[in-house]
């Protein structure tokens, strides 16, 4: 503006000495092209023949021009704009901080540290603004002259009359006026400063919106050194050739996130000496975005319903509420779980209703199956028929079990050639929800019993008996035993003659555990599962010895009418998984199981397998209606050999009592306010007192602060049943590598 910088007109009001005025000079003036097929994994990566998964045609198409960036960044631009930024550009510059396990590291802003005697916003501002007024308002009134020139007068005699007489010190006079003025400003912006708490307006206002911009310019153009966006770290191991592809393409829009994740995938495999250099940039090179794609051919989910990081491996599921009982960093930032916190294992407990499929499972199994396209996992979801919350198109392979026409079937021995290993793992999902009733109070006679039968018949067919031969077995049908011990005999094995004869001694006897197992294996010999389970190799069937590469399983049990049998084969798929995940020869995919409903799967075994899937990179997520569907003694046992625990709203006390016990206690401190009457002494004293109860209608007291450190539960049982608003849980995470969080209330809606 042509008027910034100058001064009004000066009255003769001004301050004068001698006689003569003081001359106010006037202000100085103002200076003046896409893929054509995707390339083949390496041959670690491929899918092995158990799972048999439907061939891919060798030039899928390429997804549709469809935004690559995640969900809840929507590209908005208005007609006539120029060309943004590409949203997977600006996705990869984001920032990721993670200032504690579970917080959502995506674009994150820690907060400022804790201030306990922090003064509202409100007041804050009002006070800076009514301060501010008053500071102009004064320097009006002196300006101007209405409260006298004795705020000159130190000009006035620090200064020679030559330098306001003379033409040579009128210049000098004029510098030494224009320093006078500013210390005057500067001595009221320091007092009404003062008053008003500029300098915490300032902290807490201006400097976090200076930083957001900061923080926006870097995003914008990074060093090249630092710019995900231009792949420099093969550029820095001599791959510019095809850092120079990958950055053009997801400039085009070609890539997606799943797309960058994968790639950032195969590099690591080249740096690690699994895949060759020259490899990885020929196929590159040649199928750009669409390199190294997985063996389904696709490249993202048909949809998604949540929010995911691929490149920091995390899901958000909700925001921590701003509640006093969270801890100050947690309040208002985003929370999110990833394979570091799953490795510990999940488990979630709340009523029908309360959101676990919803809000827990479908956004978990959502990440499952995308970081699976992307190469880092393999899931096996498990859930009651008809209620999968993730359509069929997001997996592989989906199993209906006692389904009509079946595509697919369940290996009941989980892909083992062991008869002992089989046996072990049968023997937990048929009876290891009733080892407190077995003799010797575990499953291991069962196990025996079944290696028995198992061993000799393996030897004598070359496979393992299907369900109604293991039921006959386990009756001691004489025709079918006679076969067998011709066979064993015509084939010289004198061992397993011995371990025949052992079970037919043992079948005779009272309390023998053959007749439970063979009741047991019943419940699968029905109508409804007659072409499933097959043991001759004529069926498609799915293996979990498949975990080393990058599956994606559904496994739908059957509920209606086979609520016994479904909670048997959960329990089967549970074990098989345990010892599959342990005995994978590579580890470096993450491994998850997903129960949808785990009621009756909890057994001793079953938490001894929970524990060693830690150290073998894999995790399981577990949810339940209530504790009460544990038995009592393994309540506790479940609580603590799980690493992330996740109550719901509506848990009842005696589920809180659990949760609250295993959280434990903090210190904090507790402020006791108490009033005391002010005794008056003295006439004046007293009427004073008198006229001020007569206007405020209160007696006179004192206020006496106490404050105490206590010891007290971070949630106790009470609140956990009453507190917890619809639609929030109260969620603790633990990492593998020992990181933990406390438990916060998570608003799960947003």
């Amino acid at each position: 503006m042509d008027t910034e910088g100058t001064h009004e007109a000066h009255d003769t009001r001004s301050g004068t000495r001698s006689g003569r005025r003081v001359p106010r000079p006037a202000a100085p003036p103002m200076p003046a092209t896409p893929p054509t097929s995707p390339a083949p994994l390496p041959a670690s990566d491929s899918v092995p023949p158990s799972v048999r998964i439907p061939p891919v045609p060798a030039a899928p198409p390429v997804p549709p021009a469809r935004p690559a960036v995640p969900p809840g960044e929507p590209v908005q631009r208005a007609a006539g704009q120029p060309t943004a930024e590409p949203p997977l550009v600006r996705w990869l510059r984001t920032p990721r901080r993670a200032t504690a396990p579970g917080i959502w590291a995506y674009g994150h802003v820690p907060k400022a540290p804790e201030e306990p005697d922090r003064v509202p916003a409100r007041q804050l501002i009002v006070g800076a603004l009514i301060s501010f007024l008053c500071g102009w308002l004064l320097w009006s009134l002196l300006w101007n002259g209405y409260l006298g020139n004795y705020w000159v007068w130190p000009l006035a005699v620090l200064t020679p009359d030559s330098w306001r007489t003379t033409d040579d010190g009128i210049q000098a006079y004029t510098w030494a006026t224009y320093i006078y003025y500013g210390l005057c400003i500067a001595l009221l912006v320091v007092v009404f400063g003062r008053l008003g708490r500029w300098r915490e307006v300032g902290r807490r206002f201006v400097l976090p919106l200076l930083r957001r911009v900061r923080d926006r310019r870097p995003q914008a153009a990074p060093e090249p050194a630092a710019d995900r966006a231009q792949w420099p770290e093969l550029r820095a191991h001599g791959a510019s050739d095809a850092a120079d592809r990958l950055a053009a393409e997801a400039r085009s829009g070609r890539m997606n996130d799943v797309d960058a994740a994968r790639i950032e995938r195969a590099w690591r495999s080249v740096r690690t000496g699994a895949n060759s250099l020259a490899a990885f940039t020929d196929t590159v090179l040649r199928h750009g975005a669409a390199a190294c794609a997985h063996p389904s051919g696709q490249r993202d989910l048909p949809a998604r319903s949540a929010r995911h990081d691929l490149l920091a491996h995390q899901v958000r599921i909700g925001t921590a509420a701003e509640d006093p009982r969270n801890p100050y960093g947690h309040r208002g930032a985003g929370i999110a779980l990833d394979p570091a916190l799953l490795g510990t294992s999940l488990l979630a407990v709340g009523p029908p209703g309360a959101g676990k499929t919803s809000r827990l499972v479908r956004p978990v199994v959502e990440a499952m199956c995308l970081q699976a396209l992307a190469g880092q996992c393999a899931v096996v979801a498990v859930g009651a028929a008809g209620s999968s919350p993730v359509p069929d198109d997001a997996f592989d392979v989906v199993v209906r079990i006692g389904g009509p026409d079946p595509d697919c079937d369940l290996d009941l021995y989980g892909g083992t050639a062991d008869p002992d290993e089989a046996a072990g793992i049968l023997a937990e999902a048929l009876v290891g929800d009733l080892t407190a009733t077995l003799p010797g109070g575990d499953s291991r006679r069962a196990a025996t019993a079944l290696a028995q039968l198992l061993g000799p018949f393996h030897t004598a067919y070359g496979r393992f008996p299907a369900v109604a031969e293991l039921r006959e077995l386990l009756d001691g049908s004489p025709a079918v035993l006679a076969r067998l011990r011709t066979k064993l005999k015509a084939a010289g094995e004198e061992s397993l003659l011995r371990e025949l004869d052992a079970r037919e001694r043992q079948g005779g006897r009272g309390g023998d555990v053959g007749e439970l197992l063979a009741d047991r294996i019943a419940l699968l010999d029905r109508p409804a599962f007659a072409g499933f389970f097959d043991t001759s190799g004529r069926t498609r069937q799915v293996s979990l010895r498949a975990l080393d590469h990058p599956l994606r399983v559904r496994i739908d049990l059957p509920e209606r009418g086979h609520a016994e049998a479904s909670r048997l084969l959960a329990r089967l798929v549970l074990a098989q998984f345990t010892e599959c995940a342990v005995a994978r020869g590579d580890r470096s995919l993450f491994a998850c199981v997903v129960l949808d409903d785990a009621s009756h799967v909890i057994t001793a075994e079953a938490l001894r397998g929970l524990q060693r899937l830690r150290s073998a990179n894999a995790g399981a997520v577990l949810t339940l209606r209530s504790l009460d569907e544990v038995p009592e003694a393994r309540r506790s046992a479940l609580l603590g050999a799980v690493g992330c625990r996740m109550a719901f709203a509506g848990v009842t006390t005696w589920d809180g009592a659990r949760f609250a016990e295993v959280w434990g206690k903090e210190w904090v401190q507790t402020r006791d306010v108490t009033d005391r009457q002010v005794i008056a002494e003295g006439a004046a004293m007293k009427a004073l007192h008198i006229l001020r109860q007569l206007v405020t209608g209160k007696a006179v007291t004192a206020k006496a602060v106490t404050v105490r450190t206590v010891e007290r539960e971070r949630w106790s049982a009470s609140d956990l049943a009453n507190s917890v608003p619809a639609g929030h849980a109260v969620l603790s995470v633990t990492s593998v590598r020992g990181e933990h969080a406390p438990p916060v209330l998570v608003d799960l809606r947003s």
